[in-house]
């Protein structure tokens, strides 16, 4: 009996030995916990995890959060044992909220990886806290065909001056050349996005730029020192276009068909609608919001994130080693980033795969030449339906009767509009 009891007491030894031993392993690797903010790549990043275990024996866990619940489903599971290694802090908020939870990403091998610092986050003190994985895009697109056509390229379109003269000409020679300069700016709720919030946002960015620094949250007032400029290029717009100012208001037309249908040779949008408007127009290329500011010939299109990578600085230093180490194959790694591209569009990576989406690809090439981004500053809209509600209503009034009035009362919704929205989420 007692060689028996003996006996089994050794085995129990192995086994406890053998886990001891494979737990030193696993914490000296470390492991990786991402937990995901975009559910539509779920199943991508879950192939990718076990490739990236199968290849390096590091364990990889992916958790995608539901649509709308990223912030309340990070809470819980940062109280957990075992939290997320990786996670998302996409915005000034956020910063306020995680910074004390990130780790200082500044020289890492991931932030060396970055072709530009236009989508990083920072706190107060200046600690590196999130870097974007991916961004978007939006600007001018243009049909270098037509544009052609009409005798001129896209190329000698560098600022508002040469912007407004092919525009100009285009659309008054429409009736011989079979198209017009713009596709429709209907100011219904399926277009009026695209000037309520993204043209605006050439205002915004310039105010922005002019400080001196990226608003570090949202103003509560703005001077709208820049509203002369989006009225250029909004005027340049609905006065050039196959609607007449007048007719935008109720809305019904169809901005990307007419574009599509080589019935205008520029459309106000953005990077998302690549695949739509490549298949009618292949050789569509994206310009910036030119609008008479100094300088502007360097301006690049308006892109923007919140999609940002962040690492648990809470978590144990290989841990946060094995994350860094994931992090950099799937941007450097041939097949990883053409996946990561092929769901994301493009990533500001150095070594990642090029994009397949032309106006990203236009957005890199911007940069690549010196070129300013345009940063999403129209994030900041304070109880944007309501700001952006006001501002319809007043650009539908002035683009009936294009008076000095009624553009007093659109730069009335537009800056004091700002302050009254601020005030009204303060209280």
């Amino acid at each position: 009996m007692k060689k028996v009891l003996a006996l089994v007491l050794a085995v129990l030894m192995v086994v406890a030995l053998a886990a001891c031993g494979g737990s030193d392993k696993k914490d000296e690797k470390g492991h990786v916990y991402w937990l995901n903010f975009k559910p539509e790549i779920d199943e991508t990043l879950q192939d990718l995890a076990k490739k990236y275990t199968d290849e390096t024996g590091v364990e990889v866990t992916v958790v995608t959060a539901a649509s709308g619940t990223y912030s309340t489903t990070l809470t819980a599971e940062m109280d957990k044992s075992e939290p997320p290694t990786l996670f998302v802090i996409g915005n000034q908020q956020g910063v306020k909220d995680w910074s004390d939870f990130a780790l200082d990403l500044t020289d890492t091998a991931i932030a060396k990886e970055l072709n530009t610092d236009a989508y990083n986050l920072y706190d107060d003190s200046g600690k590196l806290v999130s870097i974007g994985y991916c961004y978007e895009c939006y600007g001018i697109i243009v049909n270098p065909d037509l544009v052609e056509k009409a005798g001129h390229k896209v190329e000698d379109i560098k600022n508002f001056d040469t912007l407004k003269t092919v525009v100009e000409d285009i659309h008054a020679r429409a009736k011989d050349l079979g198209f017009d300069a713009f596709s429709s700016s209907d100011m219904d709720d399926s277009s009026s996005w695209r000037f309520t919030g993204h043209l605006a946002n050439l205002e915004y960015f310039y105010e922005e730029k002019a400080a001196g620094a990226t608003w570090k949250e949202c103003p509560a007032t703005i001077t709208g020192d820049y509203l002369p400029n989006y009225k250029k290029l909004y005027d340049l717009i609905i006065n050039n276009s196959l609607t007449a100012p007048t007719d935008l208001s109720a809305g019904g037309h169809d901005a990307e068909a007419e574009f599509k249908e080589g019935k205008a040779a520029f459309f106000v949008n953005g990077s998302w609608e690549y695949a739509a408007v490549s298949e009618a127009v292949p050789n569509a290329v994206m310009i910036p919001y030119y609008c008479g500011v100094e300088g502007e010939e360097k301006a690049g299109l308006n892109c923007g994130t919140e999609n940002r990578w962040a690492v648990n600085s809470e978590v144990s230093e290989a841990d946060q080693q094995a994350t860094i180490d994931f992090m950099v194959w799937l941007v450097s790694d041939k097949d990883a980033s053409a996946t990561m591209v092929e769901q994301l569009g493009i990533m500001p990576y150095k070594n990642a795969a090029a994009s397949t989406n032309g106006f990203l690809n236009n957005a890199a090439k911007y940069d690549e030449d010196g070129c300013y981004v345009m940063d999403w500053a129209t994030n900041y809209q304070p109880n944007v339906d309501e700001y952006r509600k006001d501002l319809v209503s007043a650009l539908n009034a002035y683009n009936a009767d294009q008076t000095d009035d009624n553009w007093a009362k659109v730069k009335e919704a537009f800056v004091d509009g700002w302050a009254k929205q601020y005030k009204a989420i303060a209280e």
